[in-house]
């Protein structure tokens, strides 16, 4: 088992791993403690059967330069291979300004294959590798030297075996010529703005009673506090302030040391001095926001509602549509987005747009409009052309 924990021998590896077309990528972390995640291993693997084909890189180190490995993720002749991505790829651009590019997830992929809706890694070894994955050291303590044999071992099985998968899932794709769509689902997943935390936006994740738009201000300007303080501060939110506390906060709206005392969720975090001058502030702030840029709960436009039958027959359609096309329902449409088409809703459906259109949306508008009717018998459900 290979373990790299200084920067020439981390230099070498991923030097031989430039030469390949691609390699697999997985990482272990923390974040129960942090704002953002705290790395602690990257597994790294490229073909091939020999031990020195797979490392572990002990991204906690003394004086361990990630570098090499940042080198490798921005080269873009070598195919960075994840399953369920978006965690790790989060990491990378938060902590280190780097998007691996191009990208091949195989829980994306294997959803075009049809092969589920979110595969876990452990069903894709046993039915794509075939092969048998201890999952027991999965909850640990990551940041703990030293690592055992048994959680090495497991991490590193998690890119061992990513590389048939991969293999595999590639061949499938090429072959029924769905590459491209799983292209369209990367170029979501390396977009930046995927992982972006505006903490002016940080109010929308809360769950408010009150939709007074004045209220909502205080919430926002709270909740934009908060955010700026944790990321600056490197603690989780909630280690900041807590959720109901803000929402007690933003309802009492204090304007004194005094009154913010009384609050009674507020935690000993949250009373110290400086931080409730901070609080005060902040409601401050979002009780002289003026009237027109106060913000709005969202207005629900103006559309008839959903017709629950119509609803029921864009389900069917689409099962019947995922079958015959051999990718996973979940993929191509959610239920709320099925309900929106339903009461006649267009404007930003995924469905209706790319390989899904092809696959469903097209034939979804038909239905809607009255164009096709669905037929069932033992074959199953077919479409009928109204004219």
């Amino acid at each position: 088992m290979q373990i790299i924990s200084t920067t020439d021998a981390l230099a070498r590896f991923c030097s031989e791993c430039a030469a390949f077309p691609y390699v697999t990528i997985d990482t272990e972390f923390l974040r129960e403690r942090t704002y953002y995640a705290q790395l602690c291993l990257v597994q790294v693997a490229r073909p091939g059967d020999t031990p020195e084909a797979a490392a572990i890189i002990d991204t906690l180190a003394e004086g361990l330069d990630l570098a090499p490995l940042l080198k490798l993720l921005a080269d873009e002749r070598v195919v960075k291979v994840f399953h369920a991505a978006r965690q790790d790829l989060e990491i990378f651009w938060q902590r280190f300004a780097t998007m691996p590019r191009p990208i091949f997830d195989t829980q994306l992929a294997a959803m075009v294959c049809g092969l589920g809706d979110q595969a876990s890694y452990e069903s894709l070894v046993r039915r794509v590798a075939k092969a048998d994955l201890d999952k027991s050291a999965r909850f640990t303590d990551w940041s703990v030297r030293p690592l055992s044999e048994k959680q090495l071992a497991y991490a590193l099985a998690d890119v061992t075996h990513l590389r048939v998968i991969y293999e595999k899932l590639a061949a499938r794709l090429e072959a029924s010529g769905r590459a491209a769509w799983l292209a369209e689902e990367m170029a979501v997943l390396t977009d930046p703005a995927t992982y972006e935390n505006d903490p002016e936006e940080a109010w929308r994740r809360l769950k408010t009673r009150s939709s007074s738009p004045k209220f909502l201000a205080v919430v926002r300007a709270l909740a934009a506090w908060r955010e700026r303080t944790a990321q600056a501060r490197d603690l989780p939110r909630n280690r900041i302030l807590k959720d109901d506390a803000l929402l007690e906060i933003a309802s009492l709206r204090p304007t004194s040391l005094e009154e913010l005392s009384r609050a009674r969720l507020l935690q000993r975090e949250g009373r110290r001095r400086e931080v409730m001058e901070e609080i005060l502030a902040a409601v401050r702030e979002g009780l002289d926001c003026p009237p027109e840029k106060r913000p709005r709960p969202a207005e629900t436009p103006d559309r008839p509602a959903a017709s629950p039958a119509l609803s029921d027959l864009l389900r069917v359609l689409l099962k019947a549509k995922a079958e015959a096309s051999g990718v996973a329902p979940r993929l191509i449409a959610s239920a709320a987005d099925l309900d929106r088409l339903a009461a006649g809703e267009t404007e930003g459906l995924p469905m209706l747009h790319g390989w899904r259109a092809e696959v469903f949306g097209e034939d979804a508008r038909r239905l809607c409009a009255g164009r096709i009717a669905l037929a069932a018998g033992a074959k199953g459900v077919k479409l009928v052309e109204l004219g």
